[in-house]
């Protein structure tokens, strides 16, 4: 299963507001991409739009929605049912034929097979989170589109999180992850796609980020706010 994922000029409107502007990339499978740019920059817009979503008003995304895993901010979960059963459930709607060895993977998986009969309503905002991320994966989909994952999770969560978003681009899956934790995306992601105001203005490693903003290790951030144009960036000159 590839996990090569190609964006070819999208293009999405909201009434006069461009959303996304004529986006074009392509990933290679075994790859983590993380998505960085400002508030309503249209990096949400772009990620439901790979996993259809969201409807385009132009461009073209391979592999279409049934190959992509989608885990959105917001977890689209049932608390009144467990975990195992929420896991379940979408197994189901995904059309996995091996159900419950779906489910058992992804609870061992995502670690959390002392959670599978806990009701998601009882689950702290981290456990949401990871039993959302599970939910993307439940269908082992070559592709997995994740909107903001870690903004919930405390920092042994997240290690374990980006360990496992890992471990899956070395089985030659597409990662691709919005996130405002620069440093975060520094240290894990292999490469950066960076959107302001619906257009790609960036995408590269964040090494080449940071060389083309003169900046040293640990200074993503301020990359970053060069690019985009915010004087901020003048306080921490590279050592």
């Amino acid at each position: 299963m590839s996990g090569a994922l190609r964006v070819e000029r999208a293009s999405r409107s909201y009434g006069r507001q461009r959303a996304l502007r004529d986006v074009s990339f392509q990933t290679r499978p075994g790859e983590l991409t993380a998505l960085l740019g400002p508030n309503g920059a249209g990096k949400t817009t772009l990620l439901a739009a790979i996993a259809g979503a969201q409807r385009l008003d132009a461009g073209e995304i391979e592999p279409g929605p049934g190959a992509v895993g989608w885990a959105p901010q917001q977890p689209a979960l049932y608390g009144r049912l467990t975990v195992a059963e929420n896991l379940e459930l979408f197994a189901r709607l995904e059309g996995v034929r091996d159900v419950a060895g779906a489910v058992a993977r992804m609870l061992e998986q995502t670690g959390l097979q002392e959670r599978a009969g806990e009701l998601v309503q009882r689950l702290s905002g981290g456990n949401r989170q990871r039993v959302n991320v599970a939910i993307g994966l439940v269908g082992d989909p070559a592709v997995l589109a994740l909107d903001e994952p870690t903004a919930a999770l405390d920092p042994a969560q997240r290690l374990r999180l980006w360990s496992f978003m890992r471990a899956l681009v070395e089985r030659d899956r597409t990662v691709l992850l919005s996130t405002h934790d620069v440093a975060e995306a520094e240290r894990h992601a292999d490469r950066l796609l960076v959107l302001a105001r619906g257009e790609l203005v960036f995408d590269g490693t964040p090494a080449q980020l940071l060389a083309r903003a003169g900046k040293g290790p640990g200074q993503l951030d301020l990359a970053l706010l060069a690019l985009l144009g915010d004087p901020l960036a003048a306080g921490g000159a590279a050592p």
